[in-house]
């Protein structure tokens, strides 16, 4: 008789596994285009739980050279920026393309440095000669086409951009400057080139300080206002200079208040420690209608609380649907919120996570979430920061556990016939009551486990607890690093209990019967627990892109990660 365990019947075998992932389990290895997406969509140059910074720079530069298609190279770098909103992975991205294909590199360069952040990322990177042609010849300078790019950016931008850009140090935009040298269009700009790169006004010429624009010459009065007054009144004013440039020479809570009102609800959320921080929840300010009214107003009716602005503003319903905004962001801000931030305020941002949740789509069905809480998951999911400069770098209290945990509580929320089962090495049974608020939700969930990893459990006790339910199918929100367990033939866990999950479905529902497995990946590793095929998709990232391409896979649309990337038009 043949021994079935090494000649079992193809239709009744998963696929062999065929890498060993970073945590020594039993793993599949994306071929290079999808694993390069999952690194793009994930990865921040910073230490993960299972790997450190400097090995994903070299994983990035090796499958960069394995992707033999400078196209999806520009693709990516626009999915990366645009859909994934990543920062220093599409910078990397092209400045690959800067030495293999640099039409290509114009083309998108645009789109992908989109803000002056982004401009001095690739340009450290540029300088830093990680980046190889060829010829195995790392730059370190701006090559002639490099250079123009940089030219068109810094003559084109605007000068409210140009003063954002100004923003930081190491490289500083002084630097990029003095290496693009761009040729000013005209005496405004080039007197703007010379402000900024501190040159001596007559090294302006012709150009005079009288060329400068309007918001720079605002911009110097501010800084050297004497009274805290007179600088909430200008900056007031200054309609197209970001808060941040205004915040060093801030002399007082009535300045950070004026800032706070220039604020966008994204930038009120993310820097509601700092406004405490400078008292500005203790200042009162003049409405709008009480200065139309003049004196004779009463101070109730005259003044408006900066509690009750700042709250209503982040929980503003318009905005949050207007900009799409989905329940992460807020979540990022209510845990880093310092306990003394006003519960005003708080509640604004539970409030908020409610409004985003209509902004997730509705899956076609009930879904099993598969919510890892496991110990690597207690990582940041940006990645831990070193030092930099002997300067310790601010990690993300985000972690992948609260990501993962948010997602889960989002999709139970549209879609409230869902099941939850948090995992490590057990599976857990969670009372969750889906007209909770999403954020005490998301709180309990993270609570959960902090063992060791078995991707496969929340599959087996889907088999087991709820055997007479129909699913569309079952999302895996997981680092995939899973260890424990092993499946049959050679196969992971999870390829033994999908196949397990399948026929019961097609057993309740008939054969035709087609529930999917999603498997969302939170780091920026290469090898997966399920392998690819038209009934499941591996994707990566934490941003809210990912539940729009969760909905169409689950709906038939036959949507998958490496297609996302490849629609998108340069």
């Amino acid at each position: 008789m043949a021994n079935k365990s090494i000649f079992a019947s193809l239709t009744s075998r998963s696929p062999r596994a065929n890498a060993v992932n970073e945590a020594g389990g039993r793993a599949y290895k994306l071929e290079p285009k999808h694993a390069l997406a999952q690194v793009a969509a994930t990865g921040t140059f910073g230490n993960a739980f299972y790997s450190t910074a400097e090995t994903q720079l070299a994983e990035v530069l090796k499958l960069i050279d394995e992707v033999d298609d400078n196209q999806y190279l520009a693709k990516l770098a626009l999915y990366a920026r645009e859909k994934a909103f990543m920062k220093d992975m599409p910078a990397a991205l092209l400045v690959a393309l800067s030495v293999r294909d640099t039409e290509l590199m114009h083309r998108v360069f645009d789109r992908v440095v989109d803000n002056g952040r982004v401009l001095r990322t690739v340009f450290q990177m540029i300088r830093s000669g990680q980046f190889k042609n060829k010829s195995g010849k790392g730059r370190v300078g701006l090559s002639s086409s490099v250079q123009r790019a940089f030219q068109r950016w810094l003559n084109t931008a605007s000068v409210g951009k140009l003063l954002s850009a100004s923003i930081g140090n190491d490289p500083s935009l002084r630097d990029i400057l003095r290496m693009a040298r761009p040729t000013p269009k005209d005496n405004a700009r080039r007197a703007m080139f010379g402000w900024l790169t501190l040159k001596s006004i007559k090294k302006w010429a012709p150009a005079t300080e009288a060329d400068l624009p309007a918001e720079v010459q605002s911009l110097i009065t501010y800084r050297n206002s004497e009274s805290e007054e007179a600088q909430a009144l200008i900056a007031g004013g200054l309609d197209n200079v970001r808060w941040d440039l205004l915040s060093d020479a801030a002399k007082g809570p009535k300045v950070w208040a004026a800032l706070a009102r220039k604020m966008g609800p994204q930038a009120l959320r993310m820097n509601l420690n700092t406004l405490l921080r400078h008292e500005v929840f203790n200042v009162e300010q003049l409405s709008s209608t009480a200065c139309a009214g003049g004196a004779n107003e009463r101070l109730g009716q005259s003044f408006y609380n900066m509690v009750d602005y700042v709250a209503d503003r982040i929980a503003d319903e318009s905005e949050i649907r207007r900009s799409k905004q989905f329940p992460y962001q807020y979540f990022a801000a209510y845990l880093n919120a310092d306990d003394n931030v006003p519960q005003k305020i708080k509640t604004a941002l539970h409030k908020a996570a409610e409004i985003a949740c209509g902004n997730v789509p509705e899956l076609p069905g009930p879904v099993v979430i598969g919510l890892d809480t496991s110990g690597s998951m207690s990582s940041a999911v940006t990645g831990a920061r070193g030092p930099r400069n002997g300067t310790q770098c601010a990690t993300s209290k985000m972690r992948c556990i609260d990501v993962a945990a948010l997602f889960a509580a989002a999709i139970l929320r549209r879609n409230p016939d869902s099941v939850v089962i948090p995992f490590d090495t057990s599976a857990y049974d969670a009372k969750i009551d889906p007209n909770d608020s999403i954020l005490s939700i998301a709180e309990r969930l993270a609570k959960y486990g902090g063992g060791g990893t078995d991707c496969s459990l929340p599959l087996v006790a889907a088999n087991q607890k709820h055997a007479k339910r129909k699913f569309a199918g079952v999302v895996l929100v997981s680092d995939n690093e899973s260890w424990v367990g092993t499946g049959r033939h050679g196969s992971t866990g999870v390829m033994t209990a999908w196949e397990a999950f399948v026929a019961n479905q097609r057993k309740l529902a008939g054969m035709d019967a087609n529930p999917k497995l999603v498997c969302i990946d939170l780091q920026p590793y290469q090898t997966v627990q399920a392998c690819e095929r038209a009934d499941i998709m591996n994707i990566g990232g934490f941003s809210d892109a990912v539940f729009n391409v969760i909905s169409a896979f689950l709906a038939d649309n036959n949507q998958r990660f490496v297609s996302e990337v490849e629609a998108i038009e340069l």
